[in-house]
């Protein structure tokens, strides 16, 4: 009798032990994300490290933003995109949830203008130059960002109640055409914050 409680009572521990370590798909999933979104940000030399996820969840390339003389310098290097020109901008919440990011709002436009550089009552502050995907779909792009800062306190910081996000659209920006220059879908999204 005591040898079959003790195997009833050892079976019930190791299905219990077992249990735990079971995460179900979308438990991983949310996970995935929480960790991605957590990490998204860091500094290095002086430079913050944006990770930039795809619209899956998957980290999918970074962004490095430097504060200079002349503005933030930000250097894209990333995959998964279609080849040909891609609009990025700065975005006014440091949220990034897949798979439309729309959760990252507009843009970042604290001056409250008009899209586009070829708008006569814009640009925002968040938008800049378009970047390049070859081929393949990388992107290894450098543009200049003289509208935004990294100091804290500056209305214009990408810092700003509680920091800004970086996408990536679809397709090119056309600088004129209201919200986003006719940009297209949100297809990359890194979370901005400290």
């Amino acid at each position: 009798m005591k040898k079959m409680l003790y195997t009833t009572l050892l079976l019930v521990l190791i299905i219990a032990l077992a249990s735990c370590g079971n995460k179900t798909e979308d438990e991983h999933k949310d996970h995935d994300m929480e960790e991605s979104q957590a990490t998204s940000s860091k500094v290095k030399g002086g430079s913050y490290i944006v990770n930039l996820v795809d619209t899956k969840g998957k980290k999918a390339g970074e962004a490095t933003l430097t504060q200079t003389a002349e503005g933030v310098r930000v250097e894209v290097n990333a995959t998964g995109l279609k080849p040909g020109e891609h609009g990025i901008h700065f975005h006014e919440k440091a949220v990034c949830t897949p798979p439309d990011f729309k959760s990252a709002r507009g843009h970042f436009n604290p001056t409250d203008k008009k899209h586009g550089f070829l708008n006569p009552k814009g640009p925002h502050v968040g938008d800049m130059e378009n970047i390049t995907a070859d081929e393949s779909g990388v992107v290894h792009s450098e543009v200049l960002s003289t509208m935004v800062t990294l100091t804290e306190g500056k209305v214009n910081s990408l810092f700003i109640n509680g920091g800004t996000s970086l996408v990536i659209h679809e397709k090119a920006d056309d600088y004129k055409t209201n919200p986003a220059g006719d940009s297209g879908d949100r297809v990359l999204c890194g979370v901005i914050k400290k």
